[in-house]
């Protein structure tokens, strides 16, 4: 007679004949390791999003205000993490992370808003 072996610790595996785990332990051990890489990303993504939201609504206290490149980074703003745009009808993109945002203006200078 064969006996199935937990997939995280290779100890047998007692229990309903599609059980893959010893315990729950082995079974979120192995979910761990096997979702680590997006896991990471997805956290990594989300932590610059938090960054780039606390710089906009550091320098953003009345709901319009404007700064320039130079400021944002400073304070550790990455252009590259954005929730979303907006593209009005005159062809101006205004630039979100969740409901603060910023459209860049020229000479280096940005508009920052607050959606509401």
């Amino acid at each position: 007679m064969s006996f199935k072996k937990c997939l995280e610790c290779n100890e047998k595996v007692i229990g309903r004949i599609d059980k893959k785990f010893c315990s729950d332990y082995c079974r979120n051990a192995y979910n761990n390791k096997v979702n680590k890489e997006s896991k990471n990303l997805i956290r990594n993504t989300n932590n610059r999003l938090r960054k780039n939201y606390k710089i906009l609504s550091e320098l953003n206290t009345s709901g319009k205000t404007k700064t320039t490149r130079r400021k944002l980074f400073d304070k550790g703003f990455d252009f590259k993490f954005i929730t979303s745009t907006y593209i009005t009808k005159k062809g101006s993109v205004y630039y979100y992370v969740y409901d603060q945002g910023y459209l860049e203006l020229e000479n280096e200078w940005f508009l920052l808003v607050k959606q509401e």
